[in-house]
């Protein structure tokens, strides 16, 4: 497979918004109808405050139809998990309901911040959204004890069965320093979760990351992307593949997608891929410089002729 980058394609630049003065992060969608998706993401205030909000965007035109005027999700009460900042992470639709999976952030003493997993539910289409609970979905244990279980990517597999890849914590190198690797769970409803304590992407040697995975389900393979990253600020998109989706083989070569121009705003990362296929075609929203500072970057799959 090989992409071809359209470039950034939304940018707090663009918009003269309250609740998005910078970033863009964690891009992920929601299918409206025909060429038009939903695209969630993080934006920041100017108190660098982390809320969610979104943009329709129409595939075929490459253009931008509408964009929220508020959060659809903002951060919750203060000291609990997430009341300094949220971050969408990915989302599923069952019938009318929308459940949306997103990222807790809090301020941490002896470490520099808690990551932990959420869920909000909306019903008007993902216009706003309701916690289903004030505390984390996934859950500390003995096998993952530090408070890094975040940036999850959750499908629906059949009828009380639900799978879900995120990113855990292994340890802490020092307080600004935490080592990561991608997990597994599993749910009958895509509510309460078990947590064995599976990886299903290891960190190779010498990397320090793998973090956001995206995982779409193609003649009879799960197939992930999800970026990685050897030195702090420099992630690069990685893929694997899987016939159950608990047991992966990384093949960080099929990803094809590198490192763009100085101008182009993603020279230094590619970071947080989120893959879609529409009418038989990928398309991957990522982010670049920054962990995203600049906004949303999009990618097409180049057919083969």
């Amino acid at each position: 497979m090989k992409w071809k980058k359209i470039g950034l394609i939304a940018s707090p630049k663009q918009f003269n918004l309250k609740w998005w003065n910078s970033y863009g992060m964690d891009p992920c969608t929601l299918k409206l109808y025909g060429d038009l998706y939903r695209v969630f993401f993080c934006g920041r205030n100017s108190k660098n405050i982390s809320m969610i909000g979104y943009f329709d965007y129409d595939l075929k035109k490459l253009e931008i139809k509408k964009i929220s005027k508020k959060p659809v999700l903002a951060p919750g009460e203060l000291g609990a998990f997430d009341d300094n900042g949220v971050t969408a992470s990915c989302l599923q639709k069952i019938k009318n309901v929308i459940y949306l999976y997103y990222i807790g952030w809090k301020p941490k003493s002896t470490t520099r911040y808690s990551l932990m997993t959420g869920l909000a539910i909306s019903k008007n289409n993902g216009q706003s959204f309701k916690r289903y609970s004030r505390s984390p979905i996934l859950k500390l244990t003995n096998k993952e004890p530090f408070s890094i279980l975040t940036a999850p990517y959750v499908m629906k597999i059949k009828q009380n069965k639900w799978f879900m890849w995120y990113v855990s914590c292994n340890k802490w190198v020092n307080k600004d320093y935490p080592k990561y690797d991608i997990k597994f769970a599993t749910s009958k409803d895509g509510k309460d979760w078990f947590q064995g304590g599976l990886t299903s992407i290891k960190l190779k040697k010498n990397e320090r990351a793998v973090a956001r995975p995206s995982v779409l389900f193609e003649g009879g393979i799960y197939k992930m992307w999800f970026c990685y990253e050897k030195k702090v600020g420099k992630y690069k998109i990685g893929y694997a593949e899987s016939k159950n989706g608990i047991n992966w083989n990384r093949k960080d070569y099929k990803a094809n997608i590198y490192l763009g121009k100085k101008s182009n705003g993603d020279d230094k990362m590619i970071a947080y891929p989120h893959v879609i296929n529409h009418k038989g075609k990928k398309y991957m929203f990522y982010n670049g410089n920054d962990y995203g500072k600049e906004g949303v970057f999009l990618a097409s799959e180049v057919k083969k002729k």
